[in-house]
């Protein structure tokens, strides 16, 4: 049986990987009344060193909630 290629998956379908994205466990919580993100124990996120190393940033929605412009 010859194949028309009509029977086969895209090729963009060999790679494409699914829209999900694995969950991310976050160490800090924003605190809207001090504008910033806190740990647990209720300091400011970006005095745990050691915390941004491994995260790299402690990015929160803050400016999008309290900016038009952003």
């Amino acid at each position: 049986m010859v194949s028309t290629g009509w029977d086969q998956r895209p090729f963009a379908l060999n790679y494409a990987r699914p829209a999900v994205s694995p969950p991310a466990v976050v160490p800090y919580a924003y605190d809207p009344l001090r504008q910033l993100n806190v740990l647990p124990d209720g300091r400011p996120a970006i005095s745990d060193r050691d915390l941004l190393l491994a995260c790299g940033t402690t990015t929160s929605t803050a400016g999008s909630q309290t900016h038009f412009d952003d």
